[in-house]
């Protein structure tokens, strides 16, 4: 008993771990440092309203503290009721007036950032029109006018406008890149918009911001801002067929006979699956795993059995136990030729 009793002690050292763990993490998962214009005006926004509230905080316990001190009882004192305000015309007045003034000061900027934020920039031809598809439990980037498509690194140019028209293919997913810009949720049959802008190259982590799953905190994307020289080379690297060395032919057979019914490796990434095109100049596997020359065993985990490594996934696993089953060295042949989708 005494032991539960004691437990008290511990929170304020839990206190404290929470305090120093909110400084864990990537400083591009923040919407408190924005990197672009559409992330500096809603931080903006959440100063003003935070001031506002703290103003009201310290106005109300400088006058609860005042009254406090100014109106106790001291010894000797007799008991005699105070004057009583009680109906005041010019009290009624100031605490009707003084509210209304603090919602206008908020609810002007906010209409005034929020029609700004919302506005359509489909038709602008300055800005890269993106398509954005939310999947249980990954991300595919899909650019119209550029005629290529991707999965998981949405690569976009600095200082231009990125309009992403957002949708889902099969349950509410939340599209969100704290660093850039607030989230925006995925809707089956539905398409909204927004839009994005980076300062600089850099590389920025996007979550999906909707419970969805049950991999739903790994669906995890980047948003790799290029410069646009950067960029124009990465559209004109994705369209060029990816040249496969020798040694890597027999894991191209591998993938024909056993992958090419869902992932595509072209240009457009017509497919079920994510498109594997330029997969090898992508950071992550499937956004969780990361990979590289370093990382095969990665690859092999994520290929043999999926749902280890994200649960609810719709991947079949190629591993002993799984439906499509593949032999270790054709494991092996799959991941050489992965390897050389540059």
């Amino acid at each position: 008993m005494n032991r539960w009793q004691n437990l008290w002690r511990f929170i304020p050292l839990f206190g404290l771990m929470m305090l120093l763990l909110t400084g864990c993490g990537s400083d591009t998962i923040s919407a408190l440092r924005p990197r672009g214009p559409v992330a500096r005006d809603q931080l903006f926004l959440m100063k003003l309203s935070l001031g506002i509230m703290v103003l009201v905080v310290l106005v109300v316990f400088v006058i609860y503290i005042y009254v406090l001190v100014r109106f106790r009882k001291k010894k000797g004192d007799k008991d005699i009721v105070p004057k009583q305000v009680e109906g005041s015309h010019t009290l009624e007045i100031i605490w009707t007036v003084i509210p209304i003034i603090l919602l206008l000061i908020l609810a002007v900027p906010t209409v005034s950032y929020t029609v700004k934020l919302s506005e359509n920039h489909i038709e602008n031809k300055d800005a890269v029109h993106v398509k954005v598809t939310a999947h249980q439990f990954w991300w595919q980037f899909d650019y119209p006018e550029l005629g290529i498509a991707t999965a998981q690194d949405l690569v976009i140019p600095t200082n231009k406008k990125i309009a992403l028209e957002i949708t889902s293919a099969d349950v509410v997913h939340s599209f969100w890149v704290p660093s850039l810009g607030g989230k925006q949720d995925t809707n089956v049959g539905m398409t909204n918009i927004m839009y994005l802008e980076a300062d600089d190259a850099a590389v920025f982590l996007g979550k999906c911001a909707e419970l969805c799953g049950a991999s739903h905190a790994l669906m995890d994307f980047k948003v790799i801002s290029k410069s646009d020289a950067d960029f124009n080379a990465w559209v004109d690297k994705l369209k060029k067929p990816a040249a496969i060395p020798a040694d890597a032919k027999a894991g191209e057979q591998v993938f024909k006979d056993n992958c090419l019914s869902c992932h595509a490796v072209n240009a457009q990434g017509l497919g079920f699956g994510p498109n594997l095109n330029g997969f090898a100049s992508r950071e992550m596997i499937a956004g969780v795993l990361p990979r590289g020359k370093n990382n095969d065993q990665n690859l092999h985990d994520w290929i043999v059995d999926p749902n280890s490594v994200k649960p609810g996934t719709k991947m079949p696993a190629f591993g002993p136990t799984g439906a499509k089953h593949l032999e270790e060295q054709q494991v092996k042949d799959l991941i050489k030729y992965l390897n050389a989708l540059q």
